[in-house]
């Protein structure tokens, strides 16, 4: 969803205060079963200063389904009353919607939340459900969801809305209530639409399905919603590789990966009708037999595949430079020009340089235009070797080496877009690959951010591996590491996090080997946990002692970074010169951050603890207090060191906060 901070106005004077801002009717779109009444439940229930009305028509009538006409009624009613209202209708087509528009005034902007979920997660949930107001479940929703869908007409700005919020996932949502539960009285938001929505479905599904472009090669394209990898051939162009072997290792590298892509797809693009390196490659793909429902090559503009070419591809690959810049030309310059100033900004936060053979995930905001027209989601910079003699660390004819490099690149390029399959639960990772994951045995370069001293460039391998081992050092033998041990018992050691990330960041660390996250954890651990539990408020009532303005919270990162178990105990104010990145605020401001009271109570109850496996390094920046949305992190650590809002409403609960006064 996009980036959005919420215009929080002055704080009223005396004489102001009985002023507010505009009131909003928000009006829910979606099928039966996509959540609309859950979306309302959960805004009316935690709301702090903005109060909000439910009007829905299947209890409109003294708890019985009513009339569109009632709905109108009590939404009037509710805004000459100072409040809110919420329309919980499905609202699916231009026309259910109308005369809901006819309520906007100067003083009350007219919102739309698109509640644009999977058809079969609606129909499954709709089948499932035991009760609902208005009596539609088992084999009578999914009648109704499929008589529906056909008529659904996702709304457009030219409507009468002041904003459009397009809600893709179960993240999106709640996203989305967050925004509204937190607004206040003199809150407003940007008006525009928000969020990616996904091609008109007013076709009928049935032609969208048999659909086909074919392009100039040759080759069936759908016109779809298949996750799609697009990349152009690395090296060939500036950097002049042989295109003979070049091809060879593109169709080697393809055929090692479409068996892990599951119904996702890769496309190899070029802008020239007359490309030998596309020529190529579709014949020795096609004579290694590899399907073209898995790969097929395409002629057009790799950032228009979808305006101009009718290809969905919500990831594309950039042939980029060491330094990750815009500039010199090509495909890395067209890249970053249609994606605007939002890529270079997200590529910053990602990475400083790239290593030949290596390349970068970078989350694309959704302010971006390419985002916008084109619905790419992620952009993977890669970087190839040089043959160029006329470019810097050029390799001349050594192919030994070039040919090595360039499969690293492919390689590199191909799992970055395997990890945002696994991060959006399209492809499941191999057992084989978790317990890579969790034994530090693969360290992405898209995970950590690149340094640029020649040291770290030779050597990252090495170092990566040393620092992902350090927590189990210390915890297996302490003594070795005295002079940073705060704490040693039988069970735990408590040391300063080396890379703090606010004013007082503890780290509790398990001794118990064969313990390296919460993944490996069980029942017989439940001890273990309270045990590091109990240390961690031990260390917090030391530092309210010191400064009894802080307030702490106790987690576990689902997928930490560094292995052996270990619990964060961390101040709330994040105020730190090591808070550098997005994927550091997000990683403890997310549901990545798991609160330890949580742990332990699903670990007892059933003997395993979810763990959180979207990307957080892909989420929104918001404030840990008001949930106020940031563009970037300079601008969120400003606003959080003046914030005084309340906690949200979720953090206050079941003792997740604490401060001088005890539990928040």
């Amino acid at each position: 969803m996009e980036s959005m901070e919420i215009d929080r106005g002055k704080a009223p004077s005396t004489e102001e205060e009985k002023k507010e801002g505009k009131a909003i009717v928000l009006v829910l779109v979606g099928l039966p079963g996509s959540g609309k009444s859950t979306f309302c439940d959960e805004v009316v229930k935690v709301y702090r200063r903005r109060p909000w009305v439910r009007v829905c028509q299947d209890t409109i009538n003294k708890g019985k389904a009513g009339t569109k006409i009632q709905c109108l009624s009590a939404a009037t009613n509710a805004l000459k009353e100072g409040k809110n209202v919420i329309i919980d209708r499905c609202n699916i087509n231009r026309e259910q919607r109308a005369d809901f528009l006819k309520l906007g005034s100067a003083q009350t902007e007219i919102h739309a939340v698109v509640l644009n979920l999977p058809t079969k997660l609606c129909i499954s949930r709709s089948v499932e459900r035991t009760e609902h107001e208005g009596n539609l479940y088992g084999v009578k929703a999914a009648a109704v969801v499929n008589q529906m869908l056909p008529k659904k007409e996702l709304p457009k700005l030219s409507e009468g809305f002041n904003r459009i919020t397009f809600c893709e996932n179960e993240t999106d949502v709640k996203e989305a209530i967050y925004l509204y539960a937190s607004l206040g009285p003199l809150d407003s938001l940007p008006s525009g639409r928000f969020g990616h929505n996904k091609t008109d479905t007013t076709i009928q599904l049935g032609i969208m399905k048999f659909l086909k472009k074919v392009d100039s090669s040759g080759c069936a394209a759908a016109v779809d919603n298949i996750p799609t990898l697009a990349f152009p051939s690395i090296s060939t162009a500036d950097f002049q590789f042989n295109l003979e072997k070049a091809s060879d290792i593109i169709v080697e590298k393809v055929e090692e990966f479409v068996s892990r892509i599951g119904r996702a797809r890769l496309i190899l693009v070029d802008l020239s009708r007359e490309s030998k390196i596309l020529s190529l490659v579709k014949a020795k793909a096609a004579h290694r037999n590899i399907g073209r429902n898995k790969f097929f090559t395409f002629v057009g503009d790799i950032t228009q595949l979808h305006s101009q070419g009718g290809l969905y591809c919500n990831v594309i690959a950039n042939a980029a430079n060491w330094r990750l810049k815009p500039g010199g030309g090509g495909v890395n310059a067209a890249i970053f020009k249609a994606a605007g100033p939002e890529l270079e900004m997200a590529t910053n936060e990602s990475a400083d340089c790239l290593r030949p053979g290596k390349s970068v995930v970078v989350p694309l905001p959704s302010s971006s235009s390419l985002f916008a027209k084109e619905g790419v989601t992620h952009v993977i910079h890669v970087l190839g070797p040089n043959m160029n003699p006329q470019r810097p660390d050029c390799l001349k004819d050594d192919y030994v080496q070039g040919s090595k490099i360039l499969r690293e690149a492919y390689s590199s390029l191909f799992e970055g877009f395997v990890s945002i399959l696994e991060s959006q639960g399209i492809v499941t990772p191999a057992k084989d690959d978790q317990k890579a994951k969790r034994e530090g045995a693969h360290v992405s370069d898209s995970n950590k951010k690149q340094k640029g001293s020649e040291q770290s460039l030779k050597h990252g391998v090495k170092h990566w591996a040393t620092w992902f081992q350090a927590l189990y050092n210390v915890a297996m033998d302490p003594a070795k590491d005295e002079n940073i041990v705060l704490e040693k018992t039988d069970d735990v050691v408590v040391i300063n996090d080396a890379f703090p990330k606010a004013q007082k960041h503890f780290l509790v660390i398990a001794r118990l080997d064969g313990l390296d996250s919460l993944a490996d954890v069980c029942k017989e651990h439940v001890t273990l946990l309270k045990t590091m539990h109990d240390v961690g408020l031990k260390w917090v009532e030391k530092s309210l002692d010191e400064n009894k303005s802080l307030t702490f919270r106790l987690g576990y990162h689902s997928v930490p970074s560094m292995k052996q178990l270990h619990l964060h105990v961390i101040s709330q104010d994040f105020d730190s010169n090591h808070l550098k990145h997005k994927k550091h605020w997000n990683s403890f401001n997310t549901r990545f951050f798991l609160d330890s009271v949580n742990v332990i109570k699903e670990l007892e109850d059933t003997g395993s603890v979810t763990l959180i496996t979207d990307d957080f390094r892909s989420m929104e920046l918001r404030c840990n207090r008001c949930r106020s949305a940031h563009p970037n992190l300079p601008r969120l650590k400003s606003h959080v060191r003046s914030c005084k809002a309340p906690f949200p409403a979720d953090l206050l609960q079941n003792g997740r906060l604490f401060t001088s006064e005890g539990n928040a």
